[in-house]
């Protein structure tokens, strides 16, 4: 029996695509706003029987998911990163794209999943002095989920030869899920550029993936005022280069660098090789989503724009990293798999256990909720004095944050 999902802000459905690919789960119903985004999640989920929300996530209720399916005991969430990237405005919850986590917890609280995916930028961990991911940590605390986080780089931990970092919160209902629940361990890239992009194919040919060569992916002398840029820099066909606006940028690690949502657009660059006949060519869509560990059969609509297609795969996500960390939540619901409400937390204070393994792992979950914040500070002081850890207030964590290093202390939230 598979386990029914709800996906929200599911783009072109990556991260539902690591779920289903690690077996025993399913997309029942998704929620994705942008027309894209729609066209092609649609193109390759609605023979998976899928639902398709199309409506901005403030518009649904409980009850239009119960529609879809009644049984809905996983939730996916990789809500609009811009507010904390440093590619965007660093306004966090000021820009009214943060209140979009609030919709997100709203639909939490109402469905009461067993498990909460959620899949963000780095830098939400730093964003604010800490701020941004304290509030969104606390908030899935206080409502009673027990919460694992770790920042995990694709070319590390997806056999992805993309250097592409982002942050995974798991949050569990069952406490015995989350102490068994681990991310998954590094493993050795072993797959090449040139697995994911033909170096090979010429001007109108087709690539090995099925792309026709056309003359719009190629720079040329008479096209582009910085083609001597070009040529003099990029000399190798072993690797990947980006024009940044001023200078050529080699991605000295062998990967590909992180793919954006903006690239192509603003001055910002799809990846660029030099192939192996010397002509400099951006990299098409189908392999930008081979970057993102796409499978081969997994269809682009040939009616969107290059601009639409590129934006896709850069707001997109490693694939193969979220099947990896699917698989171990699998092996954590194993050993706990209790359905059971959430507790009653409304106008309550909770008291926190928080550890924090560097600035980019860690975990935190509840130990008790009292009506008024009076109670909370006493019982903190004897779960201080009684296990011999230290308690943190707001200043304390962000210090924390600044300092990096390893971190064990109870709060309170509410």
């Amino acid at each position: 029996m598979k386990n029914d999902i709800i996906s929200f802000f599911a783009g072109v459905g990556g991260i539902d695509l690591g779920f289903e690919d690690a077996g025993k789960y399913r997309t029942v119903y998704a929620n994705e706003f942008d027309k894209n985004a729609q066209h092609t999640f649609e193109l390759n989920f609605n023979k998976r029987g899928a639902y398709l929300d199309r409506r901005d996530i403030k518009e649904v209720t409980p009850d239009d998911i119960k529609e879809q399916t009644v049984n809905a005991n996983i939730l996916l969430a990789g809500f609009p990163c811009q507010p904390f990237s440093i590619a965007g405005f660093r306004k966090g919850f000021e820009d009214n794209r943060g209140d979009l986590f609030f919709e997100t917890l709203r639909i939490i609280k109402s469905i009461q999943p067993k498990v909460v995916f959620l899949e963000n930028v780095k830098n939400l961990v730093t964003h604010d002095h800490g701020n941004t991911f304290k509030v969104i940590r606390e908030f899935m605390v206080h409502t009673g989920y027990y919460v694992k986080w770790k920042v995990l780089n694709s070319k590390e931990y997806g056999n992805v030869p993309q250097n592409r970092e982002r942050i995974y919160v798991v949050g569990f209902k069952d406490k015995n899920a989350f102490k068994n629940f681990t991310f998954p361990e590094k493993i050795d890239l072993t797959t090449s550029l040139s697995d994911i992009i033909d170096f090979d194919a010429k001007t109108g040919e087709t690539t090995k993936f099925g792309d026709t060569l056309e003359e719009k992916f190629f720079y040329r002398k008479d096209k582009q005022t910085f083609y001597p840029d070009l040529i003099s820099e990029m000399t190798s066909s072993n690797t990947v280069y980006q024009w940044r606006r001023q200078y050529v940028r080699e991605n000295k690690s062998g990967v590909v660098p992180t793919l954006t949502a903006n690239m192509g657009t603003g001055g910002h660059n799809v990846p660029l090789i030099r192939t192996h006949n010397g002509e400099i060519r951006k990299l098409t869509p189908r392999e930008t989503f081979n970057a993102q560990g796409y499978p081969a059969d997994y269809v682009l609509p040939s009616d969107s724009s290059l601009s639409a297609l590129y934006k896709q795969a850069g707001n997109s996500v490693a694939v193969p990293v979220i099947s990896r960390i699917a698989q171990n939540i699998t092996k954590a619901l194993e050993k706990g798999d209790l359905d059971d409400s959430l507790p009653q937390v409304e106008g309550k204070v909770a008291l926190i256990y928080t550890k924090m393994d560097g600035r980019m792992a860690g975990e935190s979950y509840p130990i008790q909720w009292f009506d008024n914040k009076s109670i909370a500070e006493q019982k903190l002081i004897e779960y201080r004095n009684k296990t011999n850890t230290a308690i943190y207030d707001d200043l304390d964590f962000y210090k924390a944050i600044k300092k990096g290093g390893k971190h064990e202390f109870y709060s309170i939230a509410g």
